[in-house]
């Protein structure tokens, strides 16, 4: 018989997004901590779509090892909810054994019976067709590899083996391999579930990472997801299905201009026209444009950011073109003329650092609009 189950990490329930900044109405944050937790449903309807009977939760169910009592308990009864499904969670490195040895032991005292906590490295029979081997975090940096474990861990003769991990393989970071990506073969593994890298992600056929169910930064371009996966017997190759479980959508887009584009019109045509409630989008300029194409895409930007859950407009990279005439708008003579002179000549001065002469033309491209807005 095929044994299906589902494979998620990286939940981190709690998680304040404090890089995020709060607009007046106070409510993004609160928005994006409500989608987290609402993962948890989500990741559940996945599992009965799929008949899938156990959820591998491959670490970092909380953000940190003293998550607050209603981040907890909310947790819990959302998972308690249909009793036909097992959570198994596994400590990551966030909400590791030792810094959240309380957590993990109220968990296992209080928790109903279809929440589970892997807090020994030693097998658990899922089914007559299933071991899974567990490797908790014990420390959150102690540099080990806890899946070393797996190499010697036994399982019942004839049944699935089935990893289940926190940490990073060697191709992540130049700080030296943590998982090795062959861990499935040197450990004899049916399947290798992942948990860390918050972007989706497969290192082999049978070694997968899901990524967070529910993004909560710009780096992978894409909504959460879970894994669904099958597998048909003792050496078949792992049926891994991906699917949706995030509601928010984080986009890093690029936005390169040229000298006397209409800046602005190049904002609105790049932006997504559809769901931008639920999208937290970061916009790079970058190329070059004036001083009135600067004001005006400024302007685009302040009125249309509103509409989305974050819009942030980056012009760090985006250089400014100078003519005389755009300078002679802010003033053909006096203090004002004087002071764009000057931060025209920092902007393009050779002599200084990169991010002074950034700031230079910054405040430039603002003083033209601050001029233009008045006069209007």
């Amino acid at each position: 018989m095929t044994f299906r189950f589902i494979h998620t990490s990286d939940l981190h329930l709690g998680t304040k997004f404090a890089n995020i900044p709060e607009p007046p109405d106070g409510s993004i944050r609160g928005r994006l901590r409500e989608a987290r937790h609402g993962a948890i449903a989500r990741i559940a309807a996945a599992a009965r779509a799929q008949g899938a009977a156990d959820i591998l939760v491959a670490g970092d169910t909380f953000d940190t090892p003293t998550p607050s009592l209603p981040v907890v308990r909310q947790a819990i009864a959302a998972m308690a909810e249909d009793s036909g499904l097992r959570w198994w969670l596994l400590p990551g490195n966030h909400d590791n054994l030792r810094e959240a040895e309380p957590l993990w032991d109220m968990i296992a005292r209080e928790a109903p019976g279809n929440v589970r906590c892997l807090t020994a490295p030693e097998p658990v029979s899922l089914s007559p067709e299933a071991t899974l081997l567990p490797c908790p975090v014990e420390w959150r940096s102690s540099g080990a590899d806890a899946t070393e474990a797996l190499v010697t861990m036994p399982s019942d003769e004839g049944t699935l083996r089935i990893g289940l991990a926190h940490g990073a393989v060697t191709d992540f970071t130049d700080e030296g391999a943590n998982v090795p990506p062959d861990r499935d073969r040197s450990a004899r593994l049916d399947y290798l579930a992942l948990g860390d890298w918050h972007g989706r992600m497969q290192i082999g056929p049978r070694v997968h990472y899901p990524g967070s169910p529910e993004q909560d930064r710009f780096k992978h371009g894409r909504r959460g997801v879970c894994l669904a996966v099958g597998i048909d017997g003792l050496g078949a190759a792992p049926r891994v299905e991906e699917i949706e479980t995030g509601s928010f959508l984080w986009q890093d887009l690029d936005l390169p201009l040229t000298p006397r584009q209409d800046a602005a019109a190049a904002l609105l045509d790049l932006l997504p026209a559809e769901a931008r409630r639920d999208r937290l989008v970061r916009v790079n300029a970058t190329g070059w444009a004036g001083l009135p194409e600067q004001a005006e895409l400024k302007r685009a930007a302040d009125r249309i950011g509103p509409e989305f859950a974050h819009f942030e407009l980056r012009t760090g990279a985006l250089q400014t073109q100078y003519e005389l005439a755009d300078l002679d708008e802010i003033d053909r003579g006096g203090a004002l003329r004087l002071a764009a002179d000057a931060l025209m000549t920092e902007a393009g001065g050779e002599t200084l650092s990169r991010e002074d002469r950034e700031v230079a033309a910054d405040a430039l491209a603002r003083l033209y609009a601050y001029v233009k807005e008045a006069r209007q």
